[in-house]
């Protein structure tokens, strides 16, 4: 049997029209953008995630969990297909947030991480074509001179070539991270 791979989300309707772009030097009409102008745990800046993407592409997919592990340095994340948890490279994670210039940069960086793997879980399985969606969404909800979507569009490894350095491993080590996705998790699990 042939596997399948998806391009685009299975279960979406595609909304009909997109927010507008913002216009250089105006501020993201986007509400939850200014969460990550301040220093946010993992589950904030995840809810900026979702909320990002249902501001562009009007889907979302509740009740994922987060793990960290030590992954490779030249991988950022992972999501295994039908599953529920993002596994994230702590060792980049701890790496920019040693090197990060500020907290929005620091959680720009979680953001895309985050953004292209919770992509991934919602249909999008083709890795060129989640970049340019995880660089649409993040466009249209913080605008184009954002840091976040400078992050999207760009290359994170040559942006910061410092992440070449980080510590790496086998991925054997996991930490779940506790208090994740409790937008949609807070009922079910404490």
């Amino acid at each position: 049997m042939m596997p399948v791979y998806l391009t685009g989300p299975a279960t979406s309707r595609p909304r009909t029209a997109h927010p507008p772009p913002v216009p250089p030097g105006e501020s993201s009409p986007f509400p939850l953008a200014s969460i990550l102008d301040r220093p946010a745990d993992y589950d904030a800046v995840f809810r900026v995630v979702r909320g990002a993407v249902r501001y562009a592409l009007g889907i979302e997919r509740p009740g994922l969990g987060l793990g960290l592990s030590n992954l490779p340095p030249q991988l950022g994340a992972y999501w295994q297909v039908t599953g529920n948890l993002i596994v994230m490279n702590e060792g980049l994670v701890e790496m920019m947030r040693a090197h990060a210039r500020s907290p929005p940069e620091l959680n720009s960086f979680v953001y895309v991480i985050l953004a292209h793997e919770y992509l991934h879980s919602l249909g999008y399985l083709d890795e060129r074509a989640v970049r340019q969606v995880t660089a649409h969404v993040t466009r249209l909800a913080f605008g184009s001179g954002h840091p976040t979507t400078r992050m999207a569009e760009g290359d994170l490894w040559q942006m910061f070539p410092f992440l070449s350095a980080a510590p790496g491993g086998d991925g054997q080590r996991l930490k779940v991270v506790t208090r994740f996705d409790l937008a949609t998790t807070s009922q079910y699990i404490r």
